[in-house]
C-alpha cells in the first residue's frame, strides 16, 4: 500500500492498498517527458504529446540471464534475492537496491506489497522532485510505453484512472495518490533490470515501470517504490511472464540485524510453515482473510479483516477494536509502574517507567501477546504478535503503541498488518497456489532449494555482498 513510511514516527506510512482506495476519477496528466519543458501539473488533465508515436521496444518481452562465468543462455524459473535495508524506527522504511538502465545504476526502492506500480523519480525533466539518494533516473526516449500497450491498461486498472486514451500510440500516463497526501505523476517506461538470481546467475529483463515527474509528500531516503503485488502491470507478474520467477514473493524483515526479500519459489522454507488460503474479502491486496483476534486470552473482536502491507510503517485496527485493544492496555497498565508520556512525539501514544527502556524485548512483562486467529478445528491457523512486534521504544527510552486507529485514515473495517507486526517473520505471498504463510524467522538466513537429477535439495545458505564486474555490488547468497 503506498503512502509512505513514518520517519521518526512523524509520518506514519501506508501503501498502494490506499492508494486504490483513493484513487476515484483522478483526470489524466500528460507531459512532454522529453522536450526540455517543465510541464504544467494544473489542471490534471491530458494534453498531445508533441513527439511522433512510440512503441515498446522488442527487447521488451525477452530475458536473458547471464552467469557469473559471463556465458549466456535463456532463463529458466529461479528466484532473485536481495538484502534489505531500513527499520520501522527510528527510519521508518524498508529498501532494497536495484540497478536499472544501461549501464545499471542503483536506485534504492521502497519495499511494497500493498501496491503494484513499481516507479523511480524521473528526470524528464522533474517537475516536482524531493530529494533521493541517488540522481535522478533519466528515460530512453524509445522506451516510452504507449496508451494502446496491455501494460498501460494494467497501470490504469491497478490506479483506477479513468483518463483513458485520446489516441493509441500516446504515452502511457499514470497519477497515483496515498493515504498520507503523498503521490506520483509520471509515464510509464521500459528499461532493463540487473537481478541476482539465486542460480548464480544474472537476470537482464527489460521491465515496464513509472517515470515519475511529478512528486509530492516523498520521503527522502529513497528514490521509489517496488510495487510487489500481484497485479498485471506489477514486477512478478512481468518476471513470470519472461520466464525468470515464479509469482511468488517473501520477505523477513529484522529489527536488528540483517533483512532479506525473494522473488520465486526456490527460497520458500521447506517447512515450518503456517498456510492460510489467500483471500478475496479485501480485492487486489494479499489477505489471509477473516481473523478472530485476541490480545492474551482476551477476545478483541469476530470476523476482522485483515491485509499483510510491507509499504506500511505500523499496523492499522478498525475503530472497534482498536478502542478494545486501548482500553485493555490501559487497564494493564494501570496495575504497574508504568504512566503516560504525553511529551513523547514519536507516536500519538506512549507510555514510560521511572528507568528508560533500552530494548523493545523490556515490554513483554507488561503486554500481551495479540494472537490472530483463523479458520476453525483443523483448519485452524494462528499468527502470533508479541508485544516487541507493535511497540517502539524511543531514543529517550519510552514505549509507544505501534498500532494506530485506521479509521482515522479513512480505513473503515480493514485491519492492516504492517512492518512493525511482521518483523523476525517470515512472510510468503505465494500467488501461484493462491496462499499466505509465515513463521518465526532470522532473518540472516535463507533457504535455497536447488533441482537436480533425483529431485529438490534444500540447503540453507547467509547473505552476503557480491561484485559483478560493470554494474557495481548486488546481493546474493553463501552455502552455509
Amino acid at each position: 500500500m503506498d503512502g509512505r513510511k513514518g520517519q521518526k514516527g512523524k509520518l506514519f506510512v501506508l501503501s498502494g492498498l490506499m492508494a486504490a482506495v483513493l484513487l476515484v476519477g483522478i483526470p489524466s496528466c500528460s507531459a512532454d517527458v522529453f522536450g526540455g519543458t517543465r510541464a504544467a501539473t494544473s489542471p490534471r488533465k491530458p494534453r498531445a504529446l508533441p513527439l511522433s508515436s512510440f512503441s515498446v521496444p522488442a527487447s521488451s518481452s525477452a530475458s536473458t540471464s547471464k552467469s557469473i562465468g559471463g556465458k549466456r543462455r535463456q532463463s529458466s524459473f529461479s528466484s532473485v534475492v536481495f538484502r534489505v535495508q531500513g527499520n520501522v524506527y527510528p527510519l521508518g522504511i524498508y529498501y532494497v537496491s536495484i540497478n536499472i538502465g544501461n549501464p545499471p545504476k542503483p536506485y534504492f526502492l521502497d519495499v511494497d506489497t500493498g501496491s503494484d506500480v513499481t516507479w523511480l523519480q524521473c528526470d524528464a525533466p522533474c517537475s516536482s522532485c524531493s530529494k533521493s539518494p541517488h540522481p535522478l533516473y533519466r528515460p530512453v526516449k524509445n522506451r516510452l510505453v504507449p496508451c494502446n500497450d496491455r501494460l498501460c491498461q494494467a497501470v490504469h486498472e491497478s490506479t483506477q484512472h479513468e483518463g483513458g486514451c485520446e489516441m493509441p500510440h500516446d504515452q502511457c500516463d499514470y497519477d497515483i495518490e496515498y493515504q498520507d497526501n503523498g503521490s506520483s505523476i509520471g509515464v510509464l517506461v521500459t528499461d532493463t533490470f540487473a537481478l541476482p538470481l539465486s542460480n548464480k546467475t544474472l537476470a537482464y529483463p527489460s521491465l515496464a515501470f513509472g517515470c515519475g515527474y511529478d512528486q509530492h509528500g516523498w520521503p527522502s531516503n529513497t528514490d521509489g517504490v517496488l510495487g510487489l503485488g500481484s497485479g498485471e502491470i506489477g514486477i512478478l507478474s512481468q518476471l513470470r511472464d519472461l520466464g525468470v520467477c515464479r509469482s511468488v514473493v517473501g520477505h523477513c524483515l529484522s529489527r536488528n540485524s540483517q533483512s532479506f526479500l525473494f522473488i520465486g519459489d526456490n527460497v520458500v522454507p521447506p517447512r515450518g510453515m503456517t498456510w492460510v488460503p489467500m483471500s478475496s474479502v479485501a480485492a487486489k491486496y494479499y489477505s489471509p482473510g477473516l481473523a478472530t483476534v485476541f490480545a492474551g486470552k482476551q477476545k478483541l473482536a469476530d470476523k476482522q479483516t485483515l491485509v499483510f502491507d510491507s509499504g506500511s510503517s505500523y499496523t492499522y485496527f478498525s475503530k472497534q477494536m482498536y478502542q478494545s485493544l486501548l482500553s485493555l492496555i490501559r487497564s494493564d497498565i494501570s496495575k504497574t509502574s508504568l504512566k503516560e508520556a504525553p511529551e513523547e512525539k514519536a507516536l500519538p501514544l506512549c507510555w514510560k517507567d521511572a528507568k528508560p527502556f533500552s530494548s523493545v524485548l523490556e515490554l513483554r512483562k507488561y503486554f500481551r501477546s495479540i494472537i490472530l486467529s483463523f479458520g476453525k478445528g483443523k483448519a485452524m491457523a494462528q499468527m502470533v504478535i508479541p508485544p516487541e512486534n507493535y511497540f517502539i521504544v524511543t531514543e529517550k527510552g519510552r514505549a509507544c503503541l505501534g498500532i494506530l486507529n485506521g479509521s482515522d485514515l479513512g480505513l473503515e473495517d480493514l485491519n492492516l498488518i504492517g512492518d512493525i507486526s511482521m518483523q523476525d517473520t517470515m512472510i510468503v505471498y505465494d500467488n501461484e497456489n493462491k496462499r499466505i504463510g509465515w513463521a518465526a524467522a532470522g532473518c540472516d538466513r535463507l533457504i535455497i532449494a536447488e533441482e537436480d537429477e533425483v529431485g529438490f535439495q534444500f540447503q540453507e545458505g547467509i547473505l552476503y555482498q557480491l561484485q559483478f564486474p560493470g554494474i557495481g555490488v548486488h546481493q546474493e547468497y553463501l552455502a552455509y
